[in-house]
């Protein structure tokens, strides 16, 4: 009997392109499952021979949900190439920028790409449960939505100049100062944001109870949890060290070195997938399997250093006694971490120094070597560059959020699908379920595809109907 598969093509709701293939036994039950990431960008190799100070502006264009954290990742390298002391005025104008996309980055996940399986329901009619179908019956939501996004992608343009690929940030600091009345601005518009996140989480908690299956099932398995932390132990988006913590909750290393992460993560790649699968080696590869992003965040961190959102992180802890482990509640952590970003936002500006206008250092590459590290909305970014005395790109190596999940990605459509896909009884909800433990993990596929090395590579030839004609593969 030939094998039996389920292809889900496209992944619908994510940033990018990819689909779930789901392998049947004889009897119709699901035996493995597979998440391809289909597109190759190739950004290590495009970047060679361009001059490092380039390198912000360029990297930017990875991405256009999430150019600010790219930026802010290469801008961090190039400081180290360039060997100088960053203003600490524009230490704080990056920090402010970062969390402005933390919060138009987490807003379109939450509220654009997954709110319409928690309101419309997961088995709802395929074709209305999107954006436009909560618009229509759930506007209050969907305008709470569109508002908290548009307020972060403001602040970024207030900032930067433009709210998609901002050339702001630069090695050696930012290119110009904050200007006192987009300071107002911003401050004016912080309460209504918070009492966005406020009550959207005083609703998702609500109605946390009706999701059990889904949180029971959507990557809900033992794994180690990694990011940066600050100095205390606080939750830190721009700078800190490395800490891993275990199901368990413990610390099983911490204060890492952010540009030693070659030691303690090592990159491998499967045949089928883009997508590189990075792992932390003293386990190996794959035991090493590790989670980045807010669940990881919340995870690892000892408090989150604010008011408001140290209560709601003390009680997401209490969902498990250890780490919180099923990556549904990559929902809730993100609630979590925008009204964190709305307060550490307020916090900054309020400083006096915020208006300074030294914000840049000049200097020419000194170092042959930089490494950025810095926390992007979906977790952990890594930039390392290599240059030659003139200061132009010889080398690069990306570890992009997105690829620290794809072993748990994998893991977790095998786990929902075994719990929901029956191949004799297929239904479209249960399908949406699989595809909705991605949407959980809010990749950005388009960020990820960078390889190191030589990419395994598989062509296939398929006929009018599906049937495969021929077939090359490189490096399987």
């Amino acid at each position: 009997m030939s094998e039996r598969r389920i292809v889900i093509d496209p992944v619908t709701r994510i940033e990018g392109h990819a689909r779930i293939t789901l392998y049947l036994n004889a009897d119709g039950q699901v035996e493995n499952a597979r998440f391809h990431v289909t597109q190759f960008r190739a950004f290590e190799k495009l970047c060679e021979g361009r001059p490092f100070s380039e390198m912000p502006a360029l990297m930017a264009r990875i991405c256009g949900i999430c150019p600010v954290s790219h930026l802010i990742a290469s801008a961090k390298a190039c400081d180290q190439i360039l060997g100088t002391r960053i203003p600490p005025v524009a230490v704080q104008l990056r920090r402010l920028l970062n969390l402005a996309q933390i919060v138009q980055s987490h807003a379109l996940s939450f509220f654009h790409l997954s709110a319409p399986d928690f309101l419309l329901g997961m088995d709802s009619d395929p074709a209305r449960r999107n954006l436009f179908g909560l618009i229509e019956k759930h506007p209050e939501m969907a305008r709470d939505g569109i508002r908290l996004r548009k307020f972060g992608q403001q602040v970024i343009e207030r900032l930067a100049g433009k709210r998609i690929h901002p050339a702001w940030v630069v090695p050696g600091g930012v290119s110009e100062p904050l200007a006192p009345a987009a300071r107002e601005a911003i401050l004016a518009e912080l309460p209504e944001m918070r009492a966005i996140a406020q009550r959207t989480l005083v609703w998702f908690k609500s109605v946390l109870h009706e999701f059990r299956e889904e949180a029971a099932t959507f990557a809900n398995f033992p794994t180690l949890f990694l990011g940066l932390v600050g100095p205390d132990g606080e939750l830190e988006h721009y700078d800190g060290q490395i800490r891993v913590v275990d199901a368990a909750g413990r610390i099983v290393a911490d204060r890492l070195a952010p540009e030693r992460y070659r030691d303690y993560l090592g990159e491998s790649v499967e045949p089928d997938s883009y997508l590189k699968s990075p792992y932390y080696k003293p386990e190996g590869y794959p035991d090493g399997i590790y989670r980045v992003g807010p669940l990881a965040r919340l995870n690892i961190a000892d408090r989150c250093g604010t008011h408001a959102a140290d209560q709601e992180w003390a009680e997401f802890r209490q969902l498990e006694r250890g780490a919180v482990l099923s990556s549904f509640y990559y929902h809730y952590a993100r609630l979590v971490e925008i009204l964190y970003a709305l307060e550490r936002i307020e916090q900054i500006l309020a400083e006096p120094q915020i208006l300074g206008r030294h914000v840049r250092a000049q200097a020419a590459a000194n170092h042959p070597e930089g490494i950025g590290v810095a926390e992007a909305p979906r977790g952990t970014l890594i930039h390392h560059y290599r240059v030659d005395e003139a200061g132009v790109i010889q080398w690069a190596n990306l570890i992009i959020a997105t690829g620290h999940n794809n072993l748990a990605m994998n893991r977790g459509i095998l786990q929902a699908a075994r719990r929901f896909v029956d191949g004799n009884r297929l239904s479209e909800g249960a399908l949406n379920r699989v595809e909705a433990v991605i949407r959980a993990f809010d990749p950005c596929l388009s960020c990820s595809t960078h390889a190191v090395g030589q990419m395994a590579l598989r062509i296939e030839l398929r006929g009018p109907e599906g049937e495969l004609l021929h077939e090359v593969s490189r490096g399987a």
